[in-house]
């Protein structure tokens, strides 16, 4: 890829920076079930109870008691939180570094589906392990879904970054390892790479970096 048109580096969270494993995290949760019934939360799709909850439409304790009655779980909010979480696994310090290293080159932000319980686990992985108060102080803006009450792949969402920020489309890339999303921001009109498995972004962004191509 030519990067030489790129300004502005807009990252997926879970599955790019952060190693992710839906179904560990739907296990889990279907561990605390009396039916058994799959959990319907995965990279493509989710039951709209996920979308409410990633959307800022419903509170925490409104989406506990919504997997409870959804998937008839017999749990307490530390051990809904505790499975829930489980499905976030790990930050390779590499990432971090690229990350860091980005920073000076370009303009760089993060745009997550999330919720509120697990902005508090992947923050906290990151402040023990790296030393780093929150994910946002690697990055110029970080957009979580909860907060800004809009999801990916919808179009508004990159548009809110787009003119919030002050950035030209053309001049901008966005990295997610969901194709939906990349064709959400395909459509309006930002540079994308679809960061599908096993590729990482040290791999795909080695030649971001000016001492690389020197």
């Amino acid at each position: 890829m030519d990067f030489s048109t790129v300004k502005n580096i807009i990252f997926d969270l879970g599955g790019v920076i952060i190693n992710i494993d839906y179904a560990k995290g739907t296990d889990a949760l279907r561990a605390y079930g009396k039916t058994g019934a799959s959990i319907d939360f995965s990279q493509k799709a989710q039951s709209e109870l996920f979308d409410l909850y990633e959307r800022g439409d419903i509170s925490s304790e409104a989406f506990r008691e919504g997997l409870r009655a959804e998937y008839y779980l017999e749990a307490t909010d530390e051990q809904i939180d505790e499975a829930w979480n489980s499905l976030l696994l790990d930050i390779p310090a590499e990432r971090i570094e690229l990350l860091r290293q980005l920073k000076k080159h370009y303009n760089l932000y993060l745009l997550s589906n999330t919720n509120a319980i697990h902005m508090l686990a992947f923050n906290k992985i990151v402040e023990e392990n790296f030393g780093i108060p929150s994910l946002d102080s690697l990055f110029d803006k970080a957009y979580y879904s909860h907060l800004v009450r809009m999801r990916k792949p919808g179009g508004e969402v990159f548009e809110h970054i787009l003119a919030e920020n002050g950035l030209k489309r053309e001049e901008t890339l966005f990295i997610d390892d969901s194709i939906q999303h990349i064709e959400g921001a395909r459509e309006v009109g930002l540079q994308t790479i679809h960061l599908a498995p096993p590729l990482t972004i040290n791999q795909v962004l080695a030649e971001a970096l000016p001492e690389h191509g020197a």
